[in-house]
């Protein structure tokens, strides 16, 4: 029998965790040939996730650059897949999400002939420009795909308002939250070690309860970057009893800020950015979660902590309308205001904590393997 051939394609650190269940679950089909290729549009955070969830890439186009632009990023993707897909020339290609490896790998294997898979797919804020460029990423790459995989019945619907046939939508719930208890499962094993998690338990008062923060987006750089970190110092120096950790995004414009507000108030800690098997520990270990992360948003309601968003919209309503996030934008007052509710107020963190995950429960990779082996059985 003829063996199906099927590559899946991703470039970023959260790419890369959300689509590493996909890829396990793909290998165990008997009657899939499956090849990863990496663009490598992040780098050493990539490679950390690839080793922590076992996977060698069939193909590395080891493409992150300095100073890479989205100019030379999409046509340097689009340009080094070609000899990829004609190498292995797959039926199907999957990419995920929002990136410019997700939109540039769809156009390169549209032009090869492949089918497209867009795993998380049909997210919308309605307004291109934010986020920047992950709004217009994921529309074109809508546009662009055969086969939609909705995380939640939201964003099925938006890609239905979008005259996408429902024949081609399936709705799966999210794969970051497979790769969640996944990840989990490694470090709490008794004999997992990790250097970052012992550091981060030598670092941490296990009497204290924790905020974690993260912060790059784009959309946020420079006066909302600003307001973030005035409201990160009042709420420390507000609450001795309360410790905050922020793993600081490399790139400048986070870093000077954060450095420049925060640095040396003795109950925040500034730390590296972390890897993910240290990163998920750290949700698990605090009590409250700032951010401005669309997977974090995804992945804390399972562990039961609330998220305030540091963003005035997100393409992730539904947890909004679950209770467990709330939209913060970048007002210190409010910020402030929310935080210390939170932290004061048992009544209102119960109500955000609820462990009720709108994002799905585990299963996403299984039902796109089923989906995707009924489009090929024609049923």
């Amino acid at each position: 029998m003829t063996k199906s051939r099927h590559l899946i394609v991703f470039g970023t650190r959260p790419e890369a965790i959300k689509m590493a269940p996909l890829v396990h679950h793909a290998l165990s089909q008997t009657n899939w040939e499956v090849k990863v290729c990496v663009t490598g549009q992040h780098r050493e955070m990539l490679d950390q996730v690839l080793d922590f969830f076992a996977i060698s890439p069939d193909f590395d186009l080891n493409l992150m650059r300095p100073n890479q632009n989205l100019y030379s990023l999409t046509a340097d993707i689009i340009t080094s897949l070609k000899p990829v897909l004609e190498d292995f020339n797959p039926d199907y290609v999957y990419v995920h999400g929002d990136t410019t490896t997700s939109t540039a790998a769809g156009i390169a294997a549209f032009y090869s002939g492949a089918k497209v898979c867009h795993v998380e797919a049909g997210l919308r804020t309605f307004n291109r420009q934010y986020p920047f460029p992950e709004e217009f990423n994921r529309t074109l790459t809508g546009k662009i795909a055969d086969y939609h995989f909705a995380p939640t019945p939201t964003s099925a619907a938006n890609l239905k308002r979008e005259n996408t046939a429902e024949s081609a939508i399936c709705i799966t719930g999210n794969t970051v939250i497979d790769a969640l208890f996944k990840g989990l499962e490694i470090v709490e094993q008794p004999n997992y070690s990790n250097p970052e998690i012992e550091q981060l338990k030598n670092l941490l008062d296990p009497q204290k309860r924790l905020i974690l923060i993260t912060g790059h987006r784009r959309e946020n750089h420079g006066d909302g970057l600003e307001a973030i970190c005035k409201s990160l110092s009042q709420i420390a120096l507000a609450n001795a009893d309360v410790e905050l950790i922020y793993p600081v995004h490399l790139n400048p414009n986070v870093k000077g800020p954060v450095n420049e507000y925060l640095q040396g108030i003795s109950n925040i800690h500034l730390v590296d950015p972390l890897a993910y098997p240290a990163f998920i520990w750290l949700m698990k270990r605090s009590h409250i979660i700032i951010t401005d992360s669309g997977g974090i948003q995804e992945e804390a309601p399972s562990l039961g902590k609330p998220v305030l968003v540091t963003r005035t919209t997100t393409e992730r309503p539904e947890a909004v309308e679950a209770g467990t996030v709330l939209l913060v934008g970048t007002d210190v007052k409010l910020i402030v205001a929310e935080t210390q509710k939170l932290l004061d107020d048992p009544q209102q963190y119960e109500k955000l904590s609820q462990l009720h995950n709108p994002y799905g429960d585990g299963k996403a990779c299984e039902r796109i393997v089923s989906f995707m082996n009924q489009i090929q059985h024609g049923t």
